[in-house]
């Protein structure tokens, strides 16, 4: 289904951009659209929980005025972006998804937050997330079919980009939490190297595997924000001190077809069958349109990502939780509950094993990974799954969440339900700008924009 673009809430951020630095948007207006399709979508899809709109127009005037003048903030001035209810946002709740927070309203923003608004962005409001963005549901609903789930945990974010209501959104992830849902709602979702954006202000899950990323409606935008929002940061010990290059430019590059890895052995008999079948004849496009494909053999320790994964997260999920849990025990839900009481069990020995498998596996990985521009996966082992009771199945983002690797998620069509389906790009670790080409690349190969109609 192509997205009909004469409403100026679902333009695509780059395109934002270009209209209002050349006058031909005005930021009060763009604000007015995007309002006015919350108004219409957001009772029943229940995507945000928090939006400010005396405060909105305040800020979308005051953009007005400094074009009129002459002045740019930045590069995306008066574009207004949706933030993950994890992210702190100075003066404006952050929840956290838990009734805990529910009236925590932060005096800073988090490092994310602050460069978004550095760079002239507006800050439209704060998006539904699963309970401290872990497994408990978030009241949010899929677009495409309400009974559905949207993913999570960045659910708010998923089905306010997919729907119009905002052009991109903060998400996160520790597992599969940004190109899940991503896939689940028929958008882009992205997650850099593990370290490239800072977490500073950011509610943790799991210290070694969060990774803050976000969600667009194209792989150009992904680029635009990953230049914006990446780069070291004293408040955060763990920010890469890799250079950050000029990330849109490199779709430029995109002109060459990459050569891409299948990692067929272990994903064809984790999918369901529809999946591994639609994702064969989106591979058979990509080859006749050029792309070089062979499959690629994992290393040994790929088998064991899953075991790991879990380890770590329950651990660290407990050393974070530990106080609070002690306090608030009755108000956690039952998955994050179980989680925390769960990783306060596990010997220190097992979780020590654990980082010690999770390294080699990245190493491991590092090599396999001098061969390609991408691996190529389904973005999900099924389209999203009926029921509000469950986020989905992590599997196929969990080895790149372990391994710290980018990935990307793009949309592919429907299945036979009208509900989406997407493919899975990983890069090499901080080689984010040759994984925005391949998959700039891909998206025009395959050439699908989708948009649910929730009317």
């Amino acid at each position: 289904m192509e997205r009909k673009m004469t409403d100026p809430c679902m333009l695509n951020v780059a395109e934002m951009i270009r209209q209002i630095q050349r006058r031909k948007l005005s930021p009060v207006i763009l604000m007015e659209s995007l309002l006015k399709r919350i108004d219409l979508l957001e009772l029943s899809l229940q995507a945000w929980v928090t939006i400010d709109r005396q405060r909105l127009f305040q800020e979308a005037r005051c953009c007005q005025e400094e074009i009129l003048k002459g002045k740019i903030r930045g590069p995306l001035h008066g574009i207004p972006i949706g933030v993950k209810d994890i992210f702190y946002t100075s003066g404006m709740k952050t929840t956290g998804g838990s009734k805990i927070f529910e009236n925590f309203i932060p005096n800073y923003d988090a490092t994310v937050v602050a460069r978004l608004k550095g760079a002239g962005a507006i800050v439209l409001g704060k998006t539904a997330t699963t309970e401290f963005a872990f497994g408990d549901p978030a009241p949010t609903r899929n677009p495409w079919n309400r009974e559905h789930t949207p993913g999570g945990s960045s659910s708010g974010s998923a089905a306010a980009v997919a729907t119009g209501m905002c052009p991109a959104a903060l998400g996160s992830q520790t597992g599969g939490s940004v190109l899940r849902p991503a896939a689940y709602c028929g958008i882009v979702g992205f997650k850099p190297t593990y370290g490239r954006i800072s977490r500073y202000g950011v509610f943790p899950l799991s210290w070694t595997l969060d990774h803050v990323g976000f969600l667009t409606r194209s792989v150009e935008d992904a680029a635009i924000l990953f230049g914006i929002l990446s780069g070291q940061d004293p408040a955060d010990p763990n920010t890469s001190l890799e250079p950050v290059p000029d990330f849109k430019g490199s779709l430029k590059s995109s002109r060459k077809p990459p050569r891409i890895g299948i990692v067929r052995e272990f994903y064809r008999e984790n999918s369901e069958e529809q999946v591994w079948k639609h994702t064969a004849e989106t591979l058979n496009k990509l080859k006749r349109a050029g792309g070089e494909v062979r499959e690629v053999k994992m290393p040994a320790s790929f088998s064991a990502v899953q075991d790991v994964h879990r380890i770590i997260m329950r651990v660290e999920a407990a050393a974070f939780h530990e106080k609070l849990f002690e306090r608030h025990r009755g108000q956690y839900r039952p998955k994050i509950r179980e989680l925390v009481e769960i990783g306060l069990l596990i010997p220190g020995v097992d979780y020590l094993r654990a980082q010690k498998i999770k390294r080699l596996f990245r190493r491991e990985m590092d090599k396999v990974m001098e061969q390609y521009d991408c691996l190529l996966t389904p973005a999900t082992s099924s389209a999203p799954p009926k029921g509000l009771s469950s986020t989905g199945d992590p599997w196929f983002q969990v080895p790149w969440s372990l391994s710290g690797l980018p990935s990307i998620s793009i949309p592919t069509g429907l299945n036979g339900e009208g509900l989406p389906l997407g493919i899975q790009l990983v890069g090499e670790a901080y080689a984010e700008g040759k994984l925005f080409a391949a998959a700039r690349w891909c998206e025009k190969a395959l050439n699908v924009h989708l948009s649910p109609n929730p009317n």
